[in-house]
């Protein structure tokens, strides 16, 4: 290509070699006529609200192996599962898995993705990394879902659901529910990993097919529906705990379903009764399930029986 030179632009001006100007020729700022913006953060890894979420499962390579892994492997393995305090993420559970998809999965939670996928990145360093192949795995992050009723919204449901407007016994449940929220929030955006032996993951969307696009439907029905959603689940309160993060724009699911219970029969009793609610019955698409109990690094190892 031989070099041309710049030709005049009207009026005399030499043409930018970048395209239209998007402010002013003098400044930098915006266009006359054009409103500046608001000022806007700094530019950060770290979402405003919420934390990064980090779903991983691995599979051993048996097939490279003809001997339990060595002690120092080991050692390794459990370290990678066990950090420092200056490399430990805010949230860290793991848990072996059923079935043949994976031998062991880990969620990880911290506002910074580089702590996130640094436990991800020590399962896969030299050493133990030669052993273990990584199976599934899902990025998303917490959040207050917009169907989270605000206590007007909620006190005009109760009001529906037959509470009468001026009766003290309203007022004492939306009190009440005002103290809760903040709490509620919080646990939505900086969840804590309840000790409990048994956990399900599987990701999932909302249907696009026609007549029953969840995303052409008005707010005030796809509200309605959650709400119902949400009843279901309180039937479980003290049982199963859950975490739904999101991966929209970010993975090639919307959402990550995370369940906790104390007893993995209530995993599927949970799953089950919300499967006939309109939003899953109707809308909702489920990707795959992976079921884990929690274990730390040295009994992930002896129930893989990658030990002597």
């Amino acid at each position: 290509m031989t070099d041309r030179p710049t030709p005049s632009a009207p009026s005399g001006r030499p043409a930018s070699s970048h395209g239209p100007s998007t402010g002013s020729p003098s400044t930098g700022g915006p266009p006359p006529g054009v409103r500046p913006q608001a000022s806007l953060p700094e530019p950060s890894v770290i979402p405003e609200q919420g934390w990064h979420v980090g779903h991983f499962f691995y599979r051993f390579r048996r097939d490279q192996l003809d001997a339990p892994l060595s002690a120092e492997v080991c050692q390794q393995f459990c370290a990678a599962l066990a950090p420092s305090d200056e490399l430990m993420p805010e949230r860290l559970a793991s848990y072996w898995t059923s079935g043949h998809e994976a031998d062991f999965g880990v969620i990880v939670m911290d506002p910074h993705p580089g702590k996130v996928n640094a436990i991800h990145q020590a399962l896969l360093a030299p050493g133990i990394g030669r052993w273990i192949e990584p199976a599934w795995s899902f990025t998303s992050v917490s959040e207050v879902s917009e169907y989270v009723p605000s206590v007007e919204s909620y006190r005009e449901r109760l009001i529906r659901q037959g509470d009468a407007p001026d009766s003290p016994e309203l007022a004492a449940k939306v009190s009440a529910y005002e103290r809760r929220l903040p709490m509620m929030n919080r646990n939505r955006l900086q969840p804590d990993i309840p000790d409990w032996p048994a956990a399900c993951f599987y990701p999932m969307n909302k249907s696009r097919v026609p007549g029953a696009n969840w995303f052409t439907e008005p707010f005030s029905l796809r509200n309605q529906m959650m709400a119902e959603h949400a009843q279901s689940g309180m039937a479980f309160a003290g049982k199963v705990s859950q975490l739904i993060s999101v991966g929209v724009g970010l993975d090639d699911w919307e959402w990550m379903v995370t369940l906790w219970g104390r007893n993995p029969e209530y995993l599927k009793e949970i799953v089950y009764k919300m499967r006939f609610d309109e939003a899953s019955a109707k809308y909702g698409e489920f990707g795959p399930f992976y079921v884990g109990y929690r274990a730390d690094g040295r009994e992930i190892l002896d129930h893989c029986r990658m030990t002597g």
